[in-house]
């Protein structure tokens, strides 16, 4: 059998739609979650000085894109031609170009950064909202997956990332009920329910 090993801090962050992956694939893995303290010593094992690392009997994998990407096609979580596969990977770089220009919002609102959270929402969060969810909406609405009935790492990562905005700016989907429908079809499948009813706080 093989051993999956997921080195992350203690938090959801970049390891949570892996995480969850394994939840929905029913696929027992190490879940090892470091302290700020530790990660020092830590940094210089790991491919890119980064984590999540992902070890697979022991040999790493880095990105948590390619992580999960990796994890879909492990266990059936990805498209089935090269066609579908490519376009999970084009709404996931899509997504990924929203929180590009939304950082330094979010990094003032976290607390990482500082800055007037109302001017940098009004100025930087809602036109990059409104453009890039006025084009995901397109592919990411109602009743279903990306590829139809068939639910991939790619729903389950961006269904995550969106909920985990959604967290923290509660009016973020106002005008976009399909992004909000799509979010709760995809953690409403019954192991990604489960997983969510019981995972921690943070």
């Amino acid at each position: 059998m093989v051993h999956y090993k997921l080195t992350y801090f203690d938090l959801r962050g970049r390891a949570e739609s892996i995480r969850q992956v394994f939840a929905v694939a029913s696929q027992e893995f190490e879940d090892v979650r470091i302290s700020r303290e530790a990660w020092p010593a830590l940094k210089p094992s790991t491919p890119f000085g980064q984590v999540p690392v992902l070890e697979v009997d022991g040999k790493p994998l880095a990105q948590s894109t390619s992580i999960l990407r990796f994890l879909g096609k492990t266990f059936n979580l990805a498209g089935k031609t090269p066609l579908e596969d490519a376009k999970l990977d084009m709404i996931v770089d899509q997504v990924n170009d929203v929180f590009t220009e939304i950082r330094p919002y979010f990094l003032v609102l976290l607390g990482f950064s500082q800055g007037d959270k109302e001017t940098l929402k009004k100025d930087v969060f809602i036109p990059a909202r409104d453009k890039h969810f006025a084009v995901l909406k397109k592919f990411l609405h109602g009743n279903s997956f990306i590829l139809g009935d068939h639910l991939t790492w790619a729903d389950i990562h961006i269904a995550e990332t969106l909920a985990a905005v959604h967290s923290k700016v509660p009016d973020a989907f106002d005008g976009f009920p399909e992004l909000d429908n799509y979010v709760q079809h995809v953690q409403s499948t019954p192991k990604l329910r489960k997983y969510l009813a019981a995972r921690p706080e943070a």
